[in-house]
C-alpha cells in the first residue's frame, strides 16, 4: 500500500510532467499539499508512482483523509479537498488569461487547445468519470447521430441531500453554477468545488463575457460562454452578433445557444450563456433540402435543411448583415401562428414561439442555423406538443436542448442497465424487462428474426439511434413529411 508521501510525491510529479508546475516548485508544491491534507512529516524517499493518473490519485488522497476524519465522507466534501490540492498548481486568473492571448496571436487554436488542455490536466474537466459514459454512433435518415448514455455525475448519497437541502435558502454566493464568481470558489455542501477552475475573459460587442469548458464534456471542447452579469437568457438581435463575433474571434468552434423559453430551452435560463466547441454535428452536416429568398436580404443565401426539426440556415460574408436577417426572422416567428399545424404563437399573454440559433465559419462565410421552436402544451401532450412524445419517454422525456438539437442524445444512466436487459431478452434469456419498454423490444422482435451474440449490441445501438430520430421529429414543429414542408413553406411566405 502506497504511503501518503508517495502519492504526494506522484502527484507532483505528474503535475511536472504536465508542466502545471516547474521543477524547482516541486518543495513548494509539496508542502502546500501537505498543507491541505493536515500531514506534518514527509518521507523524502518516497519513490513517485509512475501508474497513476492524476485523477486516481486525487481519489486515494480523499479516501485517505477521510479515513483519518480530515473531512466527513460525503462527495462535496472530497471536491472540495480535490480542487484545493489541484489549485497548488495553478497559476493566478490574470496568468492564464495572459498566457491564452500570448498563443492567441499566434494562432486562435493553439489559445484553445492550451486552455482546454489546461482544464483537462488541472481536473476541472472530469476526465476519469467522463470516460465512464457510453458514446456511439448510429445511422438515421439524417445521417449519423451521436449517442451518449451519461453516467459521468456521481450519484449523491442521501446525507448530502439531506445536507444541500438544510443549506438550500442559507447562501446565494455565487448566483449560480455559471457566474464569474465560482472562479476560484472553495465550495459548500450543494454548490460544487471551483478552487481549480479558471475562466478566459472574451469581450462581445462591448460586453465582458467569459469562456470556459464544461466540467463534464459532451463532445470534443465543449466550451460555456457566459456573461458577466447575472441575468436570464434571452434571444435577439444581441444573441445573434454576439455568437456571430464569437465565430469570428475562434472560427474553429461553433457556438450556439438554448433557447428562452421552458421546455424548449435548456437546464439553466437564469443565467444568459451560450455552448460552443471543435465538433461536427450531424446538424453540421445536413444538406440544404431547398432555398429560399427573402425579399428584404436578397443577397443572404436562405436553404431549409435535411433535418429532424425545422432549420432555418444562413449564410453570408457579413455577420451584420446575416443578423439583421436572422433577427427579422425571429420577430416574424415570434408572431407566427398556424391552427393547422398546431402552432400558437401566443396563449393569452404567455409566449410559445422562439429560436435555438446555432453559428459557425465554414468556407470564409458566416453560417446561422435557426431551429424554430415551440413550447404550447395540450391535453394530450402536457409535457408539450413539440416536446418527446410519451411513447418515446422510456427513451428520452428531458429538454431537448442545444446539444440534443444538433444530433447528440444526452439519455439517462438507467439505459445502460435496462439495455443490457434487453440484449439478454433480445436472446431468449429470461430476464425482467422493465414495463415501459415492452412494447419498443416486441417491435424490435418483429423486425428482427435473426439476432446472435454477434449481432445483439449492433441491432440495439441501431434501435435506440432511430428512437431519437423520433425524438427529435417529435420536437420539429414542421413536420419533414410532404404535409409538413406545405407548411413550412407557408411560414417561408410570410419572410
Amino acid at each position: 500500500m502506497a504511503s501518503i508521501s508517495q502519492i504526494v510525491a506522484s502527484l507532483v510529479t505528474k503535475a511536472i510532467g504536465k508542466e502545471l508546475i516547474q521543477p524547482s516548485d516541486n518543495v513548494y508544491a509539496r508542502n502546500q499539499i501537505l498543507g491541505i491534507l493536515k500531514v506534518d512529516t514527509f518521507e523524502e524517499e518516497a519513490i513517485p508512482l509512475c501508474d497513476r493518473s492524476i485523477p486516481e490519485l486525487l481519489d486515494i488522497l480523499a479516501d485517505d483523509a477521510v479515513n483519518r476524519e480530515i473531512i466527513e465522507n460525503l462527495l462535496d466534501e472530497k471536491e472540495k479537498l480535490q480542487a484545493l490540492v489541484m489549485n497548488v498548481f495553478l497559476s493566478k486568473p490574470s496568468q492564464v488569461n495572459q498566457l491564452f492571448y500570448q498563443k492567441y496571436e499566434e494562432a486562435p487554436e493553439k489559445a484553445t487547445n492550451y486552455f482546454y488542455q489546461l482544464s483537462k490536466d488541472s481536473n476541472y474537466i472530469q476526465t476519469k468519470r467522463i470516460a465512464k459514459n457510453i458514446q456511439f454512433k448510429t445511422a438515421s435518415d439524417y445521417g449519423d447521430l451521436d449517442i451518449t448514455i451519461n453516467l459521468s455525475k456521481p450519484e449523491k448519497d442521501p446525507e448530502q441531500i439531506r445536507r444541500e437541502r438544510e443549506r438550500k435558502l442559507d447562501l446565494a454566493y455565487p448566483k449560480c453554477l455559471l457566474c464569474a464568481e465560482n472562479e476560484g470558489y472553495v465550495g459548500r455542501i450543494g454548490h460544487p468545488a471551483r478552487s481549480n477552475h479558471r475562466i478566459i475573459e472574451v469581450p462581445l460587442e462591448g460586453e465582458k463575457w467569459f469562456l470556459q469548458y464544461s466540467p463534464y464534456v459532451y463532445y470534443n471542447e465543449h466550451c460555456i460562454i457566459f456573461a458577466k452579469e447575472h441575468r436570464p437568457m434571452k434571444i435577439n438581435r444581441e444573441s445573434f452578433l454576439r455568437l456571430t463575433a464569437f465565430v469570428e474571434k475562434f472560427p474553429h468552434y461553433f457556438a450556439g445557444s438554448n433557447a428562452d423559453l421552458p421546455i424548449v430551452g435548456g437546464s439553466i435560463l437564469s443565467h444568459d450563456h451560450y455552448q460552443g466547441g471543435n465538433y461536427t454535428f450531424a446538424m453540421t452536416r445536413a444538406d440544404d433540402e431547398f432555398s429560399f429568398e427573402m425579399a428584404k436580404f436578397s443577397d443572404v443565401k436562405a436553404t431549409v435543411i435535411k433535418w429532424p426539426m425545422s432549420v432555418i440556415r444562413l449564410r453570408h460574408k457579413d455577420r451584420h448583415q446575416l443578423t439583421n436577417a436572422a433577427d427579422y426572422i425571429l420577430q416574424k416567428w415570434r408572431e407566427y401562428s398556424d391552427v393547422e399545424a398546431s402552432i400558437l404563437s401566443h396563449t393569452a399573454e404567455t409566449p410559445h414561439n422562439t429560436i435555438t440559433p446555432i453559428a459557425r465559419m465554414r468556407n470564409g462565410l458566416f453560417e446561422l442555423d435557426l431551429v424554430l421552436r415551440n413550447n404550447r402544451q395540450t391535453e394530450e401532450h402536457p409535457m408539450g406538443l413539440f416536446h418527446p412524445h410519451e411513447d418515446v419517454h422510456h427513451i428520452k422525456k428531458e429538454n431537448i436542448g442545444l446539444i440534443e438539437v444538433m444530433g447528440l442524445a444526452v439519455l439517462p444512466p438507467r439505459l445502460k442497465d435496462e439495455l443490457e436487459e434487453i440484449k439478454k431478452h433480445l436472446l431468449d434469456e429470461s430476464v425482467n424487462i422493465a414495463e415501459y419498454h415492452k412494447n419498443w423490444v416486441q417491435s424490435i422482435k418483429r423486425r428482427h428474426s435473426n439476432v446472435t451474440a454477434e449481432n445483439v449490441n449492433q441491432i440495439v445501438e441501431n434501435e435506440l439511434g432511430l428512437k431519437f430520430a423520433r425524438v427529435l421529429e417529435d420536437a420539429g414543429v414542421f413536420k419533414t413529411t410532404e404535409d409538413g414542408r406545405i407548411k413550412f413553406k407557408r411560414f417561408l411566405s410570410q419572410l
